[in-house]
């Protein structure tokens, strides 16, 4: 009888690491940014509102643009990232309401993942224009040119 509860143990014990390893790869979801509320932003129409009732209605934006026409972006975005991994962008949303001189609402504009560009940098290093150097160039290239007439700004006294 022992001998079938240290098996009985056993598949409890296997059945719980089987049921944290099976959590532990589920995909995590982070939500970033406004909260979009399909009624609300339907309820934006242009001609009709203007800052103070989108401000009301939908809040405070997450951006606003600096130069030119006022409009006003709020921003959402869904990651999700299994363990070890780096997130994936899963749904984002950018909700662009433009207002005239008068603060009134010209057109509020939806885009989503068609917008969003992944750069993929070409390596570790940053391309610069100019001479490749060596160690010893950068360490001694400077000797003889400090003072040197028509090189650098040398020599403050009196001439």
């Amino acid at each position: 009888m022992h001998f079938k509860t240290g098996h009985s143990s056993l598949r409890v014990a296997a059945a719980i690491g089987a049921f944290a390893l099976v959590a532990g790869c589920s995909s995590i979801q982070n939500t970033r940014g406004y909260l979009v509320d399909e009624v609300l932003v339907a309820a934006v129409q242009p001609g009709l509102d203007n800052q103070e009732s989108v401000r009301g209605t939908l809040g405070r934006p997450t951006l606003t643009s600096q130069f030119g026409d006022p409009v006003w972006y709020y921003i959402s975005s869904r990651t999700n990232q299994r363990p070890f991994t780096t997130p994936r962008i899963a749904t984002h949303s950018v909700l662009a309401v433009r207002f005239d001189e008068a603060g009134n609402v010209i057109s509020a504009d939806r885009t989503g993942m068609d917008k969003v560009v992944l750069l993929d940098p070409d390596s570790g290093k940053t391309p610069t224009l100019g001479r490749h150097r060596s160690l010893l160039e950068d360490l001694f290239g400077n000797i003889g040119t400090v003072g040197a007439p028509g090189v650098g700004g040398g020599g403050g006294g009196p001439g």
